[in-house]
Protein backbone atom coordinates (compact mmCIF):
# COMPACT_ATOMS: atom_id res chain seq x y z
CA UNK A 1 0.00 0.00 0.00
CA UNK A 2 1.32 3.27 -1.09
CA UNK A 3 0.60 6.83 0.67
CA UNK A 4 0.73 9.91 -1.21
CA UNK A 5 1.44 13.47 0.32
CA UNK A 6 -1.88 15.55 -0.83
CA UNK A 7 -0.51 18.61 -0.66
CA UNK A 8 2.26 18.04 -3.54
CA UNK A 9 -0.46 16.12 -5.54
CA UNK A 10 -2.14 19.18 -5.77
CA UNK A 11 0.57 22.44 -6.38
CA UNK A 12 1.99 21.74 -10.00
CA UNK A 13 4.92 23.75 -9.14
CA UNK A 14 6.55 21.46 -7.25
CA UNK A 15 9.26 18.77 -8.17
CA UNK A 16 7.81 16.06 -7.17
CA UNK A 17 5.43 13.68 -5.37
CA UNK A 18 6.60 12.37 -1.48
CA UNK A 19 5.18 8.72 -1.29
CA UNK A 20 5.52 6.35 2.28
CA UNK A 21 5.16 2.49 1.93
CA UNK A 22 3.51 0.62 4.68
CA UNK A 23 0.56 -1.78 5.42
CA UNK A 24 -2.38 -2.45 6.82
CA UNK A 25 -5.02 -4.58 8.43
CA UNK A 26 -8.00 -4.52 5.28
CA UNK A 27 -10.72 -6.24 7.76
CA UNK A 28 -9.98 -3.66 10.41
CA UNK A 29 -9.61 -0.65 7.94
CA UNK A 30 -11.93 -1.72 4.66
CA UNK A 31 -11.49 2.11 3.60
CA UNK A 32 -8.86 4.57 2.36
CA UNK A 33 -5.89 5.28 4.84
CA UNK A 34 -4.94 8.87 5.78
CA UNK A 35 -2.33 9.53 7.81
CA UNK A 36 -0.42 13.27 8.56
CA UNK A 37 3.54 12.38 7.42
CA UNK A 38 6.50 14.57 6.90
CA UNK A 39 6.74 15.29 3.53
CA UNK A 40 10.27 16.54 2.08
CA UNK A 41 8.94 19.06 -0.73
CA UNK A 42 6.60 20.62 1.44
CA UNK A 43 8.70 20.44 4.29
CA UNK A 44 6.24 20.28 6.64
CA UNK A 45 4.03 17.57 8.24
CA UNK A 46 0.86 16.95 5.71
CA UNK A 47 -1.87 14.21 5.45
CA UNK A 48 -0.99 11.02 3.39
CA UNK A 49 -3.93 9.48 1.52
CA UNK A 50 -3.61 5.69 0.06
CA UNK A 51 -3.59 5.18 -3.09
CA UNK A 52 -4.42 2.26 -5.52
Amino acid sequence: MTLECTECRASKEQAGVWRYSTTKNRRNTSGRLELKKYCKYCRKHTAFRETR
